[in-house]
Order: structure tokens, then C-alpha cells, then sequence
């Protein structure tokens, strides 16, 4: 039995008439929001997303103007 009640929508009674403490409540909140940042980490350990820094340089590189060369002035002015 889940008793964790995850992505509960709370109100203040329920329709069996118990109202959760709010010590449960805030338990359960928590437990919701730890349960996303493991989803989070998982997500952003991927390694497609890791290489995305490398691809945007690769991009900049390669879609970067080239430099104007300055032309030598002659010395004998």
C-alpha cells in the first residue's frame, strides 16, 4: 500500500470526512518534490545532454565570420 500519496491534490477534508495532518501533508509535499529532483538528476546524467556545451561550440565555431586581415602598411611612406 502506497501510503505516500503522491501528486495528491490537498484539501482541507476529505469526502470520507478525515482531515490529514498537516504534519502528513508536508511530509507528503516533500516527498513529492524529492521524487522530482531524482527524475531531474537522471535527466541531466543523460549523456545528450551533457554533449549540448560541446555542440553549441562546435556551432559558434563554425558559423563564426572570418577575421578581416589588416593589410601591411608599406614603410617606405
Amino acid at each position: 500500500m502506497d501510503t505516500r500519496h503522491a501528486n495528491k491534490i490537498w484539501t482541507i477534508g476529505e469526502q470520507t470526512g478525515n482531515v490529514p495532518t498537516w504534519e502528513r501533508v508536508g511530509i507528503a509535499v516533500l516527498m513529492d518534490l524529492r521524487d522530482e529532483l531524482q527524475r531531474l538528476n537522471r535527466l541531466l546524467a543523460c549523456p545528450q545532454f551533457l554533449s549540448i556545451p560541446s555542440k553549441l561550440e562546435a556551432i559558434r565555431h563554425n558559423t563564426r565570420q572570418p577575421r578581416k586581415r589588416n593589410r601591411r602598411r608599406s614603410a617606405s611612406k
